[in-house]
């Protein structure tokens, strides 16, 4: 399932190039189906924030036949995250109003990495972004079955630096994710605020890789 939306052949660098960078870098064993893990948190995405893309009663997306299995377990999946909307206020409020895959550009963002300066032109794509308090967030789903779980999958899949990346170039003193298990359709949350641990840890990982993707391209 492709995204037609032209935002993935901007030039600018994106999270996802620092991610492909680093399994260069630092290649690490891969356990499970990747590109199968990558297709349903997209048809999850794609059913929760841009429903307009979505024929539900075809179960196709972009006019593609989605399999049904997958399409059926996403809307289990939404539907997990619409009862936690009857008891999380601030989620309901996201689901109500927030922006959906909102892109943004940063040109020539300033980076610092050991005392060195330098410059790149950055994007990102907010799954949820609210314009009155200046700031977004994230949805994932994860094969945690527990919040504990679901905060090392933060860790180990970088998603620290995800946010951390989006904060810095939105110019936003906060960020959350809301993660989806695949395993119980649990919902998780976590919120972040700028300066804090999970803001710290994922702004020194990309501050790393922001240089060598600097000095890779000179």
């Amino acid at each position: 399932m492709n995204n037609p939306d032209a935002y993935y052949q901007r030039s600018e660098v994106s999270n996802s190039d620092l991610t492909a960078l680093k399994e260069l870098l630092h290649p690490r064993p891969v356990f499970g189906d990747r590109e199968a893990a990558f297709r349903f948190g997209s048809i999850v995405d794609a059913i929760i924030t841009e429903p307009s893309r979505v024929d539900f009663l075809r179960m196709t997306i972009d006019g593609e036949l989605v399999n049904e299995d997958e399409f059926l377990h996403a809307r289990e999946m939404q539907r997990a995250l619409r009862a936690e909307a009857r008891r999380d206020q601030f989620l309901a409020k996201v689901l109500e109003y927030a922006e959906t895959q909102r892109y943004m550009v940063n040109k020539a963002q300033e980076f610092e990495n050991g005392g060195f300066q330098f410059t790149l032109d950055t994007r990102c794509k907010w799954d949820w972004w609210l314009d009155a308090p200046h700031f977004g967030g994230d949805l994932k789903t994860c094969a945690a079955t527990t919040q504990k779980e679901f905060e090392d999958a933060v860790d180990f899949f970088d998603w620290d630096r995800s946010r951390a990346w989006y904060m810095d170039i939105a110019k936003s003193n906060k960020d959350f994710i809301y993660a989806i298990s695949k395993k119980n359709c649990n919902i998780f949350k976590l919120f972040i605020n700028r300066g804090d641990a999970i803001y710290t840890r994922g702004r020194e990982k990309y501050e790393e890789l922001a240089f060598q993707y600097w000095a890779f391209t000179l």
